[in-house]
């Protein structure tokens, strides 16, 4: 049962170009944003959409891995755990942040990169 705890996994759609960053130490983080959609039949029987974005971050090896094999637009499986943290903004305003760290993935769209 321990894997099941704090256990995301998410199939959508990759909403903007990844962004990498390269850290002093050598470690590198990338990220990015997945939509995914969810449909149901409201009140009057109409079907309606409804989009969800999620922030994704990676760390190391799979960030490097990441924005090198995906670009927006791209349909990707996400598997990670859910975190939340908290940072003080250029006006000394808390910011909450939530967000899934990826602990791997699959790209779904059968579309390559262009080099």
């Amino acid at each position: 049962m321990n894997a099941l705890r704090n256990s995301v996994q998410l199939i959508g759609h990759i909403g903007k170009d990844i962004e990498l960053k390269s850290f002093d130490n050598g470690n590198q983080l990338a990220k990015l944003i997945v939509a995914t959609n969810e449909y149901y039949k409201d009140a009057n029987g109409e079907k309606v959409q409804e989009t969800q974005w999620h922030n994704i971050a990676a760390w190391g090896k799979l960030a490097e891995v990441m924005s090198s094999t995906l670009v927006k637009g791209n349909e990707v499986a996400i598997q990670g755990k859910l975190v939340y943290r908290s940072y003080e903004d250029k006006e000394g305003v808390t910011r909450y942040v939530s967000e899934v760290v990826a602990k791997e993935f699959i790209r779904l769209t059968k579309v390559e990169k262009p080099f």
